[in-house]
């Protein structure tokens, strides 16, 4: 009883802390939650965007979940890039824009915490001491590469990777330290780990997909170290209950990841120029010195590492730093543990396999074998162009050693300066000492992992909603149509949810070409014909974006004779076309 008392204290300390943590660690993002976002004005636009869109479907319009109001007339146009669908619930909380932004805010705090909880949860099923958890949790909730991906939602949305793995291993009853207990089955927490990586399929395949490869490897590897343990010692202990539930979990989970990958694969079927060739993930592999340089937006490294940092082609995706203090840990890990000698070597290899792959095409051998082999082999990983991102593996590998080895030290610890025995009247001031000393030292390193944590990400102020906008008749096309503004403007039609065909991915769908490029003589009767046969009945013109762009002259062209009006409206242009 006294035991299961402590476990509950625990978690409930631990959702508490991660919480804490990551409001403190992604601070100011609550100062000005309903303004401002972390990173930048474009990638977080769209991901605010796309949650609200997500809510606003499945509350009215389910079955065209995946026909977005953006790049009008086009169809699956909310697959055209990686969907953060698994958040869509929360968007139906709220409405407007104001409400989108701090949602926003609120998801990127969560999913913070998230990490946090599902790193520790790992690391304490597969044996480690309460401490080595929580270092594991923060080195992998809070690694310095992570601060690059601030914008990306979907990069950073990790935590339920680590927390179905944590469930699934619990409910089979298997941890690092002391192997595999039959009477600690527990269907129901292997189900509920299947159920949660379901749903971190659906934060988007970026990660997602090689999180659906690995779990195949490792029912794979369960399955011949079940069918070993079966000929050699006879049948194991499962269980049907057991059984069942990793059916049912295993279908839940393969049904999210088809449900997922049907889309990108109906958008690359209508869009044949979304498809992906392998020179994007020749281009976008780091160097291998990318693995020790943190981003720009690292407290503790961004300045010290700046001329390091400008020698990479592209810093956002190839600043892969997972830690000073988490791969001293690590390597520490590798020789001084609480895990066996077998299972450091395992993660081992699995670390420097991983950051085989992050590489990619860098390897001296072009990386085939390697991440272009499997880009050539397995289904959709040739989408997958930034190999960089394998560092969320590498990172997760080595906060697991980390466990071991902070778990080791608190053992150590506990034998050289141990707590007093019951009874004891005086302690000895040398003993005292001793005890205070090393229990402060074991502090060290969470110190070192949460301060490489600290960030400096910018937070600036979205784009101010034109009032034109909610003026206009949709669908409403807005000039300049192009570039990063294309996030802004997704973001303003959470305004109600207006068609538009503004909008802005990696390819240019066929409609959007088509409206585009119609428009670039607007007003004149061409163009007004073009979009009045695209069903387009409102243009709204930003005049202060219009410089450099093919429409800078549009609002100094006259209007007659077109059947259209213009109205001024707080520093924008509305177009009706009628």
């Amino acid at each position: 009883m006294l035991k299961r008392l402590w476990s509950r204290r625990e978690w409930i300390l631990v959702i508490l802390g991660g919480l804490a943590l990551a409001v403190a660690l992604t601070w100011p993002t609550l100062r000005d939650p309903r303004h401002t976002v972390p990173g930048d004005i474009g990638d977080p636009a769209m991901f605010a965007w796309q949650i609200a869109w997500g809510g606003h479907a499945l509350l009215h319009d389910p079955a065209h979940l995946w026909d977005s109001n953006t790049f009008y007339p086009d169809p699956y146009s909310l697959a055209f890039t990686d969907t953060v669908l698994g958040y869509a619930p929360f968007g139906m909380i709220g409405s407007g824009m104001e409400a989108a932004i701090l949602r926003y805010n609120i998801l990127y705090v969560l999913l913070h915490a998230l990490a946090f909880v599902g790193a520790y949860a790992l690391t304490r099923q597969l044996g480690a001491h309460p401490l080595g958890a929580t270092v594991a949790g923060a080195a992998w909730a809070y690694a310095p590469w992570r601060l690059a991906h601030a914008g990306h939602l979907n990069v950073i949305s990790t935590g339920g990777i680590a927390l179905s793995l944590a469930m699934i291993a619990r409910g089979h009853g298997w941890s690092l330290r002391h192997g595999h207990r039959p009477e600690r089955h527990s269907p129901g927490w292997a189900l509920a780990g299947w159920l949660v990586g379901a749903w971190q399929i659906t934060l988007g395949l970026a990660i997602g997909l090689v999180f659906a490869y690995v779990m195949i490897a490792v029912c794979l590897v369960a399955a011949a170290c079940f069918g070993w343990a079966w000929w050699r010692r006879g049948r194991p202990a499962y269980g049907r209950k057991l059984l069942a539930a990793n059916v049912i979990g295993g279908l839940c989970f393969a049904a999210a990841t088809t449900y997922m990958g049907l889309a990108y694969a109906r958008v690359v079927e209508l869009n044949p120029q979304a498809d992906r060739a392998l020179s994007w993930t020749e281009t976008y592999s780091p160097a291998w010195r990318g693995l020790l340089i943190a981003p720009e937006t690292s407290w503790l490294w961004g300045d010290r590492h700046a001329g390091a940092r400008a020698e990479l082609t592209w810093p956002p995706e190839m600043a892969l730093l997972p830690g000073i203090a988490l791969i001293m840990l690590a390597t520490a890990g590798m020789f001084f543990s609480v895990f066996r000698v077998r299972h450091r070597i395992l993660l081992t290899v699995g670390t420097l396999a991983a950051v085989l792959l992050a590489l990619g095409a860098t390897l001296p051998w072009h990386g085939d074998p390697g991440y272009l082999t499997l880009s050539k082999h397995l289904p959709g990983w040739a989408a997958l162009r930034t190999p960089g991102r394998m560092t969320l593996w590498t990172t997760l590998l080595m906060a697991i050693l980390a466990a071991g080895a902070v778990s080791a030290f608190v053992a150590t610890a506990r034998t050289v300066a141990p707590w007093p025995k019951p009874g004891t009247v005086r302690w000895m001031p040398l003993a005292r000492g001793k005890f205070v000393a090393l229990r402060i030292a074991l502090l060290i390193p969470l110190a070192l992992v949460v301060v490489e944590g600290i960030n400096r990400t910018p937070h600036p102020e979205v784009l101010r909603y034109p009032a034109a906008m909610g003026a206009a008749q949709e669908p409403t096309l807005v000039l300049p149509s192009g570039g990063s503004l294309e996030m802004s403007i997704m973001l303003w039609t959470t305004n109600g949810f207006p068609r538009i065909p503004n909008g802005i991915v990696t390819f240019v769908p066929a409609g959007q070409e088509r409206i585009r490029t119609g428009s670039v003589t607007f007003p004149d009767a061409a163009s007004v014909a073009t979009l009045r046969a695209a069903g387009i009945r409102s243009v709204v013109v930003l005049p202060e974006w219009l410089s450099g762009t093919p429409w800078e002259s549009v609002p100094g062209r006259p209007i007659d004779d077109l059947g259209i009006t213009r109205e001024e409206i707080d520093g924008a242009i509305l177009y009706r076309l009628g």
